[in-house]
């Protein structure tokens, strides 16, 4: 165990930490130049595009210290969103030490601090690096301050690199191995190990990612997780080193992974604990909890026969994404679809994006929302989930340094999920960053308003809003719809009601043609006579003609800008 050394990297967003991982895999020599790409540890195109680490993923690099000997450096690469918080904890709770990556012209942001604190809770190691120093923008000494002053951190350890010129990569490899410390545990001892991530193979079934505590495991085991008390037998253990490694045994302090023929992700839960069936340990390890949704939203297919490709598509997903949580559902206005979970609004956008380019759907999705607790008069308690507007709390402010401002505010989770994020980069000039947390369920004045079309409701449309916002949001809504609902040859209102009153109005224009053109003169009562013809063509059209809404129009209700 002397020679291993298990450690992750924490960043905020775009920091330079896929960059980093690229540059220490490469220092290793375990993949050929040929072979190598950029964000190599990010399998999904997503990840690739926008450059962000959605899945946990982890490599064992071997090192030659400048002391002679070779060491086996774990990397366990963590999310990088806040949506992903709990995964990142598991995934520190399996190391030792931690890079803390800082940019050296952006300096200390929401997310640093966030990823500190947490790994500071699982006592790591900390090494401060501070990273693009070749930027022309790069502020080294304001760094430093910043990382003493803001994180408590000694400003001389932290070691100067360029990630993308490969500046400083040996100095950050043997930082891992003179100053992290080595895995502690006792490989004769009752297994106890810790699941931090899984993925679904289509040939193997499921393959856990753990940390072994306790014990060694072998191939033929038979084990059990803690949390569900299922037993499977180990088919094959080995490492990560890009492609897996097979190995006869994995013990104490080693990370790597497991095959035992699970059939579905969900039985592999992240934060369990592995140990053998017939000499379990006494305990699980801490820490565990089940992954709950905090952000819904029903999934529909844009033509209604869509639905079976849809429910294939969501089976397969699944296999891979353990936190994904849903169930049928239906819609008057969009037929039959599923009512889904997620752990943010990032993870809402990455199933949307998967399902479209993996299973080539079109879909509509529904204002995303969040769960309400409701308290019925007959004492009846009920859980809902749809959204509100946004109303929060200040509870403190302070200026951590003479330009640098930390606000805490208590808000309601419904109000972070439409343009939040977006807004805050906007007026901070993408220098603001925000991380947060759930509090508690907490007493408000919500009222239902529905939006109708022709004086048809659309379900789809109805949301949960603070009383005091329901007027301006319902004729915000209903200006937005009138934008995005197509003309046709008869008027199309749209209101906006709470209960039976109607709150806000807005018409769509209908096409006219001109029916008086070829009447040259001549008495008023004949253009009148066409006139009234052509209102009553219109209004019977109306009453049998439908109003198909397109994908824009659901979107266009998710808008809080009141332009």
């Amino acid at each position: 165990m002397k020679s291993i050394r298990n450690f992750s990297i924490i960043a905020h967003i775009d920091h330079g930490k896929s960059t980093l991982s690229d540059r220490l895999i490469q220092s290793s020599k375990i993949i050929s130049e040929r072979d190598f790409k950029d964000q190599i540890l990010d399998t999904m195109d997503i990840e690739r595009e926008r450059g962000i680490t959605i899945k946990s993923q982890t490599v064992c690099l071997p090192y030659k210290s400048k002391d002679g000997k070779t060491y086996d450096l774990n990397l366990i690469d963590t999310p990088g969103h806040v949506d992903f918080t709990y995964e990142v904890s598991r995934a520190l709770a399996s190391c030792e030490g931690a890079l803390l990556l800082v940019d050296a012209s952006q300096g200390v942001e929401a997310q640093t601090l966030a990823n500190l604190y947490l790994a500071i809770e699982h006592n790591l190691e900390i090494i401060p690096v501070i990273n693009k120093i070749d930027l022309p923008s790069a502020d080294i000494d304001r760094v430093k301050d910043q990382i003493e002053e803001d994180l408590g951190l000694d400003p001389e350890s932290a070691i100067l690199a360029s990630a993308k010129e490969g500046l400083g990569i040996g100095d950050i490899m043997e930082a891992v191995v003179q100053k992290l410390p080595p895995p502690a545990g006792n490989p004769d001892a009752p297994l106890q190990a810790l699941i931090f991530d899984s993925h679904y193979d289509p040939f193997r079934g499921t393959i856990v990612h753990f940390r072994i505590k306790e014990g060694t495991i072998r191939a033929g085991d038979r084990i059990r997780f803690m949390s569900n008390n299922a037993t499977y037998k180990v088919e094959e253990v080995g490492v990560f080193q890009i492609v897996r490694v097979p190995k006869k045994e994995l013990s104490a302090g080693e990370v790597g992974y497991m095959i035992a023929a699970i059939k579905t992700v969900s039985d592999t839960r992240c934060g369990d604990t592995v140990t053998h069936h017939q000499q379990p340990c006494k305990k699980p390890l801490s820490g565990f909890k089940e992954a709950k949704p905090v952000v819904f939203s029903s999934i529909y297919p844009v033509a209604s026969d869509g639905y079976e490709d849809l429910a294939v598509a969501m089976e397969k997903l699944k296999l891979n994404d353990a936190s994904l949580i849903y169930e049928k559902d239906s819609s008057a206005a969009l037929g039959f679809g599923f009512r889904c979970g997620f752990l943010g609004l990032l993870h809402l956008e990455v199933v949307q994006e998967r399902l479209e380019r993996e299973y080539d759907l079109s879909l509509i999705l529904t204002a995303p929302s969040v769960r309400y607790r409701l308290m019925m008069n007959d004492g009846e308690e009920l859980i809902i989930d749809n959204p509100a507007l946004r109303r929060g709390i200040n509870k403190n402010y302070q200026y951590l340094t003479n330009n640098r401002l930390e606000m805490v505010f208590e808000l309601p989770l419904g109000e972070v999920i439409y343009d939040f994020y977006d807004k805050l980069k906007s007026i901070t000039q993408g220098y603001g960053s925000f991380d947060y947390e759930l509090i508690e369920y907490r007493r408000t004045d919500l009222v239902k308003l529905d939006f109708l079309i022709n004086g048809e409701r659309v379900d789809a449309l109805s949301m949960l809003i603070h009383r005091d916002n329901a007027v301006g949001r319902g004729r915000v809504a209903c200006n937005k719809l009138k934008d995005e609902i197509p003309r046709q040859m008869f008027k199309i209102a749209i209101q906006g009601a709470i209960g039976g009153n109607i709150i806000s109005r807005s018409t769509v224009s209908a096409f006219r043609k001109d029916v008086t053109a070829k009447c040259y003169g001549g008495d008023i009562s004949r253009k009148r006579k066409l006139l009234e013809k052509q209102k009553k063509g219109k209004k019977r059209m109306k009453m049998v003609g439908q109003v198909m809404l397109p994908q824009s129009a659901f979107l266009a209700v998710l808008k809080t800008d009141t332009d």
